[in-house]
């Protein structure tokens, strides 16, 4: 395996994209299983989502089970990707909580006017203001792994 120092810049933002966006579908999932009442629903906006561009397509919808799993699985690809602009060297703090906040003001105003209702991310106070906590989490440690991952001369 190759020292994180040795590893290039693309990858060490990719990996540390992959790490923000997998810290925050973990909190989703064991928030919405803990505080059903009030905790976001991304998974729903994500199935919701996913549907609704298989429909426009023309395309068979999964069962249940397929479509949980592609929206997670789509959530951690994009997420991920999004997460990767963080970036590393000067500044991937501040980048990592600016894209969070954006993620997370975006994840609360964004799906009504998508089509995709408000329900999920905007039903309660609570219910926004973890959505947007969450994504800002993500970005933090997107941020935190990027800096992690950078070589000691470059820090």
């Amino acid at each position: 395996m190759q020292k994180s120092s040795s590893l290039s810049p693309v990858l060490r933002a990719l990996g540390s994209g992959l790490t923000g966006a997998v810290v925050l579908n973990l909190i989703h999932e064991t928030v919405r299983r803990v505080r059903p009442e009030d905790a976001p629903r991304m998974d729903i906006l994500g199935e919701r989502g996913l549907r609704k561009m298989l429909r426009s397509a023309g395309a068979p919808q999964p069962d249940a089970k397929a479509a949980y799993g592609l929206t997670l699985a789509g959530d951690i690809l994009s997420n991920g990707l999004y997460y990767s602009l963080v970036g590393s060297g000067r500044g991937a703090w501040w980048r990592g909580a600016a894209l969070g906040l954006a993620a997370g003001v975006g994840g609360v105003k964004l799906p009504g006017p998508l089509g995709l209702g408000n329900g999920p991310s905007n039903r309660t106070p609570q219910t926004k203001a973890m959505t947007v906590a969450w994504y800002l989490i993500g970005g933090l440690v997107a941020a935190a792994t990027a800096k992690a991952l950078q070589p000691r001369h470059e820090r």
